[in-house]
């Protein structure tokens, strides 16, 4: 059985005065494992936001099927024990974070011994302990977007779906969440997730979907991605000018090499004293995107 299993997904939208059709999501197919980490990417208005709204039953696609845990995602017990964390999360705004976090648990039917104090736990994590009791009105957007994913996590989800999780969160945040959603993955949880910030996709996914202009364009993992790749990118640092290396800055030096010649080249730069910075494959998940939807280094992708 597949957390997520989706086919020929299609949604066609009405817009404006004239009620042209748009259509955001063209006939996407894929498959989720349990325990699998799937990274969605693609600009803004790729269909992201559209797909994941039609697996949390948000909005009814126009064709095609979806099914989580093998139950049709239209229908409201598929989703229970899915952790949820739209772009831009909308809390009551009345309540605490404690109100929050238990009210969803409630929701999920979680079973725990004291609700509360899972509920603080979590909170803890985040932490959100010294506001637990404060209303949420009050709140910055990078705190609202901890509650919301504090909220989805505390519920002990078999399945979290996450659109930009880490919007608004400043870098420490950033870092402090990306580590609670590796240990989610680390103990066999499922993550289905979208990000502008292409380094946390490569750190999280194990595989990762490029999605541009309402299709999916590939499916690949990272050792795919890395091994499409036969050219790779060395840098140094030293006084002495290297042989075909190109100078980047001042006492920095770079050069891009088939793998073939990595040894050679890494020997030059000991007889010339240089310190190695950085070995690297030139094929990144940037690059990748931008090839699969036909784009050149200056497309704009809304990628980061």
């Amino acid at each position: 059985m597949f957390a997520i299993e989706a086919l020929e997904l299609e949604k066609v939208y009405a817009r404006g005065v004239l009620r042209r059709q748009v259509r955001a999501v063209d006939g996407i197919s894929l498959q989720v494992a349990e325990g699998e980490a799937f990274g969605f990417v693609g600009p803004n208005g790729a269909g992201k936001s559209s797909t994941i709204r039609i697996l949390m039953g948000l909005a009814r696609p126009t064709g095609g099927t979806v099914r989580l845990f093998g139950a049709d995602a239209m229908r409201p017990e598929s989703r229970r024990g899915v952790g949820y964390v739209p772009e831009n999360p909308c809390l009551y705004d009345y309540l605490t974070p404690l109100e929050i976090l238990e009210m969803g648990m409630r929701l999920h039917r979680t079973r725990a011994n004291s609700l509360r104090q899972r509920a603080l736990e979590w909170l803890e994590r985040f932490e959100l302990a010294s506001v637990a009791r404060s209303p949420i009105r009050s709140f910055s957007k990078g705190m609202t977007q901890r509650v919301a994913l504090a909220q989805a996590m505390c519920i002990g989800p078999r399945l979290l779906i996450l659109d930009e999780p880490l919007s608004g969160l400043d870098p420490i945040g950033r870092r402090e969440v990306v580590n609670l959603l590796a240990d989610y993955k680390g103990q066999g949880g499922t993550l289905f997730f979208t990000s502008h910030v292409l380094h946390d996709v490569e750190r999280l996914a194990d595989r990762f979907g490029l999605i541009h202009e309402g299709r999916l364009r590939s499916v690949r993992s990272p050792s795919e991605l890395v091994g499409a790749e036969d050219i790779v990118i060395v840098r140094s640092k030293g006084a002495a000018p290297l042989d075909g290396w190109r100078a980047e800055s001042a006492g920095q030096w770079v050069v891009e090499i088939p793998r073939v010649q990595l040894w050679d080249r890494l020997e030059q730069l000991h007889g010339a004293g240089h310190v190695l910075i950085e070995v690297r494959p030139t094929l990144s998940l940037e690059s990748a995107f931008l090839h699969v939807v036909g784009l050149g280094k200056s497309g704009e992708g809304g990628l980061s």
